[in-house]
């Protein structure tokens, strides 16, 4: 019985000399003529300090697998002997006998429950018989992985090879814990070889075929390898295992998640050596750089974690042995250096010296044009609006005028031309809706432009910023107004113009709430000739026509689309990007065409339009705004088209109101006069003015294509 124990423990320590780690700490061994360092975390059971009982090793009894006074590792009812326990790569080499025979069943292990998976990096799944097909199955997911040998005859086996004939390996899934197999015959038309397989798991590397192991197969003895299990801290990944107390990673280490997904393990930063695991001299500590290997060519200072070279006065570069080193530096050199130097630093003071002078004389030049264009009156007190290429002022004229004043926020060739662009387009509109430019102030360093100064705001603040909501009667003709003068830049000026940021912020309102259109920054103007023009995207998310977003080119009907968004905002006053009531669905316009569709416009539309008006009226609008929404550019009206249809409904409704307000008026006298032979119903239906149905139908126009 002794010659078993001896041959293992002969094997254990011929491999545990191609596995020790020397750089590797440790803080206890099983005896002192083990060779084999147990490092923190793991420890020996009534010896040393462990992490917790998965990282608990034993010392091995004279009849234990790998002898007296070595350690091994207890998993169920089975011990293994320990070859290697690596520290930095997280990996424990053990003897085992890890196989399943098709002939007689199963010798392996069961890793569930434990820190330790089998190794995908450096094992290899193996097979040995002769037309035999082993898989390994998951038992959440069936097959997994595994590999086919085949076998003609005997003579065609060759030791030394597993390539398919004889022998056969395939990489181990990652995460693997226990080993089950299936087998498979292909076939055995040649009776001389052997169908009966065995299937293990071994490190990669060391197991060599030999055809003698065919003859094992059957055999019930067990054959033990080298196998390597992956182990890790359990406790989630780093992340979440920094926000417990059970941190495992000390002082000058970073925690790495372990690569078969399973805990974390800890390493000691660049610069630092020792046990991640461990706090004080045994844990992580700065490596002596200069003192273990004086990588520097003359002087070598050491620093936390790193160490820095330094070269003597007069030579430079990096100092490093296997760098560069000093170069040094001929006194000539350094006469010819000094000379250059002293020449550039008188330049230099001549050149700052006319600098300071021009400059003081730009910024009395700069204070005398700021007094003189009324510059005081440029201060954030009188901020009247904030944009993207600009600032608006209220300003006062010398004959008391108020006036907007737009200045450019940065001096720079975008800025110049977004001014350029909108002077230029300006001063070619003349429409009673898109706001008036008075002037402008060009001799200035950032350019100023000048314009009529437009009392109540912007739409936007009336509508998502207001507790006083505006009528629906008043939204409308806001609506008209605005489709205008979008109407008139498409037709009626000189050139074509595409406003490409219509949104309910550049929609100005003066006192009696008529709408202006401002802000032409990136209007861009379409020659008669041609349908549309390429340009960089530009606009507002919310607003932003989606065929220009995937196109790039620019059409009028970019601009029915986003005014399409903007009379929606007036019916529902809901932002263009919301929170919406259904999941995922932020965009207003997305979110109205479904509530439409589904027949659920209540749910969307603002209550007092409804209560107002009536469904009738408010579904004739939602119709015209979805088609203004259409994907395709070439389905949407064009603008002047509805203007139209907006200013006829604004007509129904104004007759709509009037022809109520008679209603109203006859019902009071017929009230007063029903007890003087009145007809019953003579007051609501008599004249065909009133009832509910004809009121209805009086709000719906002839459709306009």
């Amino acid at each position: 019985m002794l010659l078993p124990f001896l041959l293992q423990s002969l094997l254990v320590t011929c491999f545990f000399l191609s596995f020790v780690h020397p750089m590797e700490p440790s803080t206890s061994r099983c005896s002192s003529i083990s060779n084999i360092s147990i490092p923190y975390p793991f420890g020996i059971a009534g010896k040393s300090h462990f992490l917790s009982q998965g990282f608990q090793i034993s010392c091995g009894s004279r009849s234990s697998i790998s002898g007296p006074g070595s350690p091994v590792l207890s998993i169920g009812d089975s011990v293994f002997g320990i070859l290697d326990i690596s520290l930095l790569d997280g990996f424990m080499t053990i003897l085992a006998s890890i196989n399943s025979q098709q002939c007689r069943g199963n010798s392996s292990i069961n890793l569930e429950g434990t820190v330790f998976t089998f190794s995908d990096t450096r094992n290899k799944f193996t097979a040995l018989g002769c037309n035999v097909v082993a898989m390994l199955l998951n038992s959440s997911s069936g097959y997994s992985g595994g590999c086919a040998s085949f076998c003609s005859s005997k003579d065609n086996i060759v030791n030394g090879s597993c390539s398919g004939v004889a022998c056969c390996q395939a990489p181990v899934p990652k995460g693997l814990k226990k080993l089950e197999l299936e087998f498979g015959i292909i076939s055995n038309k040649d009776n001389n070889t052997l169908s009966c397989g065995e299937a293990f798991i071994v490190e990669q590397n060391s197991y060599m075929f030999s055809s003698i192991d065919l003859s094992n197969t059957n055999s019930t003895k067990p054959q033990y390898r080298p196998v390597v299990l992956e182990w890790s801290i359990d406790g989630g990944s780093c992340e979440e295992a920094k926000q417990t107390t059970s941190y495992a990673c000390r002082e000058n280490t970073y925690c790495y998640n372990s690569s078969n997904g399973i805990g974390y393990r800890c390493n000691c930063s660049q610069g630092f050596e020792g046990n991640p695991y461990l706090q004080g001299p045994d844990g992580c500590q700065d490596i002596d750089e200069c003192s273990t290997r004086n990588p520097c060519t003359h002087k070598c200072v050491n620093t936390n974690g790193s160490f820095q070279c330094r070269c003597p006065a007069g030579m430079s570069s990096d100092g490093l042995r296997e760098g560069s080193g000093c170069n040094g530096v001929g006194t000539l050199v350094i006469a010819i250096v000094t000379g250059l130097a002293l020449l550039v630093l008188l330049f230099i003071l001549g050149f700052w010296t006319h600098w300071l002078i021009k400059k003081r004389k730009l910024s009395k030049t700069r204070q005398r044009y700021f007094m003189q264009n009324g510059g005081l009156l440029l201060n954030n007190d009188n901020i009247v609006g904030r944009g993207g290429f600009g600032t608006v002022y209220k300003g006062i004229l010398s004959d008391q005028v108020v006036v907007a004043i737009k200045k450019a926020q940065r001096i720079d060739q975008t800025q110049m031309e977004q001014f350029v662009n909108e002077l230029i387009i300006l001063s070619q509109a003349n429409h009673k809706n898109v706001v008036q430019l008075l002037g402008c102030c060009l001799e200035t360093e950032v350019p100023l432009l000048v314009y009529e100064f437009i009392t109540n705001g912007a739409l936007f603040h009336h509508l998502h910023n207001s507790s006083a909501p505006m009528s629906w009667e008043i939204r409308l003709s806001i609506a008209v107004e605005t489709a205008s003068a979008l109407a008139y830049l498409h037709l009626a000026a000189n050139i074509p113009i595409i406003h490409r940021d219509v949104k309910s912020s550049n929609i100005l309102l003066d006192k009696n709430f008529s709408a202006k259109v401002s802000d032409f920054g990136a209007s861009r103007p379409i020659p008669y000739n041609q349908t549309h023009v390429t340009t960089l995207v530009q606009g507002t998310l919310g607003y932003m026509d989606p065929e220009y977003f995937q196109t790039s080119q620019l059409t009028e009907k970019s601009d029915v689309y986003s005014f399409g968004v903007v009379l929606i905002e007036l019916l529902t006053r809901k932002k263009p990007i919301m929170d919406g009531m259904m999941d995922d669905v932020r965009s207003l316009a997305l979110q109205f065409s479904m509530l439409f569709h589904q027949n659920k416009l209540l749910e969307i539309v603002d209550p007092e339009v409804a209560e107002e008006v009536g469904m009738r009226h408010v579904e004739t609008v939602a119709k015209l705004a979805l088609r203004c929404l259409r994907l395709k550019g070439e389905e949407r009206p064009r603008m002047i088209e509805v203007a139209i249809e907006l200013e006829a409904l604004r007509r129904l409704m104004r007759q709509h109101f009037i022809l109520k307000s008679e209603t109203l008026f006859q019902e009071s006298w017929c009230h007063e006069e029903m007890s003087i032979n009145t007809p019953p119903g003579l007051c609501l239906d008599g004249d065909g003015i009133a009832g509910e149905e004809s009121m209805e139908m009086i709000l719906l126009p002839p459709k306009i294509l």
